[in-house]
């Protein structure tokens, strides 16, 4: 069972549960999903790869605005943007703690050859490819100029 059609049984689950956070976060992911797959040259196909990069950029939409609502003192705001981030995080792959980050990126940077911060993006190059889907750019970014500078 690829994303899409565990999203579509997932749906019917929240209805039945009356679960409307996840209801609503399901149905926006389906949306998503179904716009994606009738793009211009899709094909009317959605590999999980595909999938799973529209999704971390969901999460991040999501924690980019929880951000903006609690600086602007909304927390009421802020705390549905996380409850959907939740939902969103059971479909993605268990994300890399610090030290298995940090382990990761010296490989990364050994592997590469890079000694300094100049080399930052042929680390950077690297790191993202392999690391897709278990960490944020961010924090990825983050440690490879931490690890380098």
């Amino acid at each position: 069972m690829d994303l899409f059609e565990r999203v579509s049984e997932d749906i019917k689950t929240a209805m039945k549960a009356r679960d409307k956070v996840a209801l609503e976060t399901l149905r926006n992911i389906k949306k998503v999903f179904l716009e994606a797959k009738t793009a211009p040259g899709a094909n009317d196909t959605l590999t999980d790869d595909a999938a799973l990069k529209i999704m971390q950029k969901l999460v991040k939409q999501g924690k980019d605005a929880a951000e903006i609502y609690a600086s602007q003192n909304r927390p009421d705001l802020a705390d549905e943007e996380l409850a959907q981030v939740k939902v969103i995080e059971t479909y993605l792959p268990k994300q890399l703690s610090a030290e298995e980050l940090e382990a990761a990126l010296k490989a990364i940077i050994a592997e590469t050859g890079a000694t300094g911060a100049k080399e930052m993006g042929k680390v950077m190059g690297v790191a993202s490819k392999k690391l897709a889907g278990l960490a944020e750019g961010r924090v990825i970014s983050a440690k490879v100029k931490e690890l380098l500078g």
